[in-house]
């Protein structure tokens, strides 16, 4: 199985790294809000620099009924944008394959509801800043996780379809064939590493995984996550890696004397752009995770309440 055409719908950091890349080895369109975007992309194409360096051209559109059929949907919205971006495609396109690639639980069921195509999870560590509609920097080329969505009928193959088109862009993946439990690995390591990033308004550094002192911010992480993995054994998930070694690796890189390694989250970025966050996919699914199974989880709770509170100060 193979797919020739493409369609990311989004074109934030991650959804102009997918599509960037893909471009290479396919013909890829993007969906996305505004017509000035659109506009931009198709006069001077996707630039990707950092660790990759190049020009793809891509055809941009506003409008859903304006692109050609796609073997291949990569819905690379923020959380809570997943809703009007499987609206957007609702009705269209039987014979594509959507693959979502957001942090937190629950945006498959999501897209089940509006359609019956094969349905393929994806979570990513990879990262880039947007430096305009047209151009991407890209920051950590870490691997992207991804595999059937069970419910929806996808098999192991078209997944690993999916994974060998991403590797040939020039992007590294790891296909598994269930992908629950790296999905909550990623799910702790995102609750704990972005709820403290956005009420701290530090990115992730050294001080994340810091524990000399009894004042030091990584006791604070090493108990939300200790928090989040009890929540996980009582939902019957077995963890693919452990997120308090996801943490430290990602920051071993960065202290508090050292900006090599200075990731800004996405809530972080959120916060300092004045709005809303994915808080509810993120540490709010593993909240809700906490409640059904009767797992006490107060750090979580306290913290999900404080960027609740925060979210809705933009609202005001």
């Amino acid at each position: 199985m193979t797919f020739d055409r493409v369609c990311v719908i989004g074109a934030g950091s991650i959804g102009s790294l997918c599509a960037g890349h893909l471009g290479r080895v396919a013909d890829v369109s993007v969906l996305v809000r505004r017509p000035e975007h659109a506009a931009e992309l198709n006069a001077d194409g996707l630039t990707v620099s950092g660790k990759s360096d190049f020009t793809v051209p891509v055809a941009a559109t506003t409008q859903a009924d304006q692109l050609d059929p796609p073997g291949l949907i990569i819905i690379a919205t923020k959380a809570m944008q997943v809703e009007n971006a499987a609206a957007a495609i609702e009705g269209r396109f039987p014979d594509a394959t959507v693959m979502t690639i957001q942090n937190g639980l629950g945006t498959e069921e999501v897209v089940a509801a509006r359609g019956e195509w094969p349905i393929v999870s994806a979570v990513t560590f990879m990262s880039g800043t947007k430096e305009s509609d047209s151009h991407v920097h890209y920051e950590l080329d870490t691997a992207t996780w991804m595999g059937p969505f069970h419910p929806s009928g996808t098999s192991f193959e078209v997944a690993q379809a999916i994974g060998d088109l991403f590797v040939e862009g020039g992007l590294k993946v790891e296909v598994l064939p269930d992908l629950r439990p790296a999905q909550w690995s990623k799910l702790i390591f995102n609750a704990s590493v972005n709820p403290v990033a956005a009420l701290t308004d530090l990115p992730h550094v050294g001080l994340f995984a810091r524990r000399d002192r009894p004042t030091d911010l990584g006791h604070l992480m090493f108990d939300l996550i200790e928090e989040g993995k009890r929540v996980a054994t009582a939902a019957g998930v077995e963890l693919f890696e452990d997120p308090w070694e996801m943490n430290s690796r990602a920051v071993q890189q960065g202290s508090t004397h050292d900006d090599d390694y200075a990731h800004v989250p996405s809530m972080l970025a959120d916060v300092r752009a004045g709005r809303r966050t994915e808080i509810d996919f993120i540490l709010g699914s593993l909240v809700r995770e906490a409640q059904r199974h009767g797992v006490p989880a107060p750090l979580s709770e306290g913290l999900y309440r404080l960027v609740k509170a925060r979210d809705r100060s933009y609202d005001d």
